[in-house]
C-alpha cells in the first residue's frame, strides 16, 4: 500500500499523463461517447477498456496502427497476440479477396476446412483429429466437453490465474482477490463474475500453477470425479508465466495414470513453436484448444486431439453435437492457411529470438534506471513485472506487481506511441525490423524514467 506522500506522487503524476493522453486523442474521446450511446462502454470487448478510454483505431498495416486522430502507434498487442504477421498482409488479403469472390459461408464443407486442418494436424503432435470453432472460448468449451463426456467424469481442473475464455466452467479463479482465494497448496475455486451456473464453482476445482506436489495431491484426491486437467503452457493474462518442462511432464504421468484426460490451451502459445509448446518440451496431451494465429486475422477457434476422444463428433455417432453457422467458414480457413504457411520453423525463431533480444534490453533499461522489476516470458511474448524482482512461477507472484502503476506505465507508453496491453503483455510480430525494436526500447526507456519516481529502487541485478 502507497504511503500518503507516495499516494499523492501517484495521484500528481496520473493526472498529468492522462492530461497529456486526453490532448492527443479528442476524436477517439468523442467516438467513446458516441459509442457508448448505443453499447455498454463504448465497446464489444471488456478486454480492450482502460482509463480514461480506449483509443479507437481506423487503419493498420504491418506492425503499426493509427487513431482517429491521426497518431501513429507501433502495436505490441497485434490483437491480444492474434496478429502473428502483423495488420493487412499482403498474401492474407490476396487470398481473402480471392474467396470473396467465391463466397463466404456455404452451409457445407469445403476444401479450404480439409487443407487448414491437415496444416494443423501436421504442425501438432497431439492432433489425429480436428474441428473448427469461432474463437478460443468456443475451442476450450467443447474440448472440456468432449472430455467430460468421453471418460463420464463431472469436474475438471483449471490452473489459479488461468484464462479459457468467457463461458462459465473457464470464469473461475481467473483473477481472484488474495481474500477470497484460500491457501497457496490448495486454493479455493471462485466464480470471477456473478451470473454462472450454481453447479460450475463445485465441479472446477483449482490448482497452483508449476506446483507439482500441490497439483498431483488435487489431482489423485478427486480423480473418480474428474475428466480433465486444463491449462496454459504459459498463464497468458496472469502474467505470461511459463509452465517448467518437469511440471508439464508431472502432468502427463498423473492425468495417465489416473485417466484423466490432459488438455492444453495453446490459443496464444501456439505462436511459439511450429508444433506449439507441446513440441518445443516434448509433452503430448490428450487435447488442444487453438485459436488466435491460426485465423489470419479472422474469426477462428480449434479444438482436437486423439481420434478416439474426438469421435464423439462424428455426427454418424449420435453422441455429441457441435454446430455453428459461421464454423469453418471460408474466409478464416483461406486466411488460416495462408498465415501458417507464412510461418515456418525459421519464421518462429526469429520472432522468438527478437523476443529473447528485447528482452533482454528492457532488462537492460530497467537496471540502468535502478528500479525495482523486471521483464520476463517467454520467446515473442513478453510481460513486465514492475516492483517484482523475483522469478515469477504462478499468479499469486505476479500479483506483487501493483495493477495502478501498471495501467500508469501504460498510458505512458501510449503518449510516446507505443500500443500494448494495459496489463503489461507485449507480443512481437513478423513484420517487425531492429528498427522497431529500437523505437520500442527508446518509448520504454522514455515512460519508465517518467514514472520511476514511483518506483522503488531495485534491490539486486535482475537478470
Amino acid at each position: 500500500m502507497m504511503t500518503d506522500p507516495m499516494a499523492a506522487r501517484f495521484d500528481r503524476l496520473r493526472e498529468h499523463v492522462t492530461a497529456e493522453f486526453r490532448r492527443r486523442s479528442p476524436r477517439s474521446a468523442a467516438a467513446v461517447a458516441a459509442a457508448s450511446a448505443v453499447m455498454p462502454g463504448g465497446d464489444t470487448r471488456t478486454t480492450t477498456y482502460f482509463e480514461p478510454y480506449p483509443l479507437f483505431m481506423q487503419h493498420g498495416a504491418g506492425c503499426r496502427m493509427t487513431d482517429l486522430d491521426g497518431r501513429t502507434y507501433l502495436d505490441f498487442l497485434g490483437n491480444y497476440t492474434s496478429l502473428i504477421h502483423g495488420h493487412a498482409h499482403p498474401a492474407i488479403i490476396a487470398a481473402v479477396t480471392d474467396q470473396l469472390q467465391r463466397g463466404t459461408a456455404y452451409g457445407s464443407p469445403h476444401e479450404a476446412q480439409t487443407q487448414l486442418a491437415a496444416l494443423l494436424c501436421e504442425r501438432l503432435p497431439s492432433l489425429e483429429r480436428v474441428r473448427f470453432c469461432n474463437s478460443g472460448t468456443e475451442a476450450t468449451l467443447h474440448a472440456i466437453r468432449a472430455a467430460k463426456a468421453y471418460t463420464g467424469r463431472p469436474k475438471i481442473l483449471k490452473m489459479e490465474g488461468g484464462y479459457h475464455g468467457s463461458h462459465d466452467a473457464a470464469d473461475i479463479s481467473v483473477s481472484p482477490s488474495m481474500v477470497q482465494a484460500g491457501s497457496a497448496h490448495a486454493p479455493v475455486s471462485v466464480p470471477d463474475s456473478p451470473g454462472l451456473f450454481a453447479g460450475v464453482v463445485t465441479d472446477v476445482l483449482v490448482a497452483p500453477f508449476n506446483d507439482l506436489d500441490a497439483t498431483v495431491a488435487i489431482i489423485e484426491a478427486h480423480a473418480a470425479d474428474l475428466a480433465a486437467v486444463i491449462l496454459e503452457p504459459v498463464l497468458g493474462s496472469a502474467g505470461v508465466i511459463p509452465a517448467t518442462q518437469a511440471y508439464l511432464q508431472g502432468l502427463r504421468e498423473v492425468t495417465t495414470r489416473t485417466g484423466v484426460l490432459l488438455i492444453f490451451d495453446e490459443v496464444v502459445t501456439l505462436r511459439l513453436d511450429v508444433g506449439g509448446v507441446q513440441a518445443r518440451l516434448g509433452v503430448t496431451p490428450d487435447l488442444t484448444a487453438m485459436g488466435k494465429i491460426i485465423g489470419g486475422g479472422f474469426p477462428i477457434g480449434a479444438f482436437g486431439g486423439r481420434q478416439d476422444v474426438m469421435a464423439q463428433f462424428d455426427p454418424r455417432a449420435h453422441r455429441l453435437h457441435q454446430g455453428g453457422t459461421y464454423n469453418g467458414n471460408a474466409i478464416s480457413m483461406r486466411a488460416g492457411c495462408v498465415a501458417l504457411e507464412w510461418l515456418p520453423a525459421a519464421a518462429i525463431s526469429k520472432l522468438n529470438s527478437q523476443g529473447d533480444v528485447l528482452r533482454g534490453r528492457l532488462n537492460k533499461v530497467l537496471r540502468t534506471l535502478g528500479v525495482a522489476g523486471h521483464v520476463g516470458g517467454v520467446g515473442s511474448l513478453l510481460q513486465m513485472h514492475l516492483q517484482i524482482e523475483q522469478p515469477v512461477r504462478n499468479y499469486r507472484d505476479a500479483q506483487a506487481s501493483p495493477r495502478a502503476t501498471q495501467e500508469l506505465l501504460h498510458l505512458a507508453l501510449l503518449n510516446r506511441g507505443l500500443f500494448a496491453a494495459a496489463r503489461g503483455e507485449y507480443a512481437l510480430s513478423t513484420p517487425m525490423q531492429t528498427s522497431d525494436l529500437d523505437e520500442a526500447v527508446d518509448c520504454f526507456r522514455a515512460a519508465l524514467t517518467e514514472i520511476a519516481e514511483l518506483l522503488p529502487p531495485a534491490a539486486k541485478t535482475v537478470t
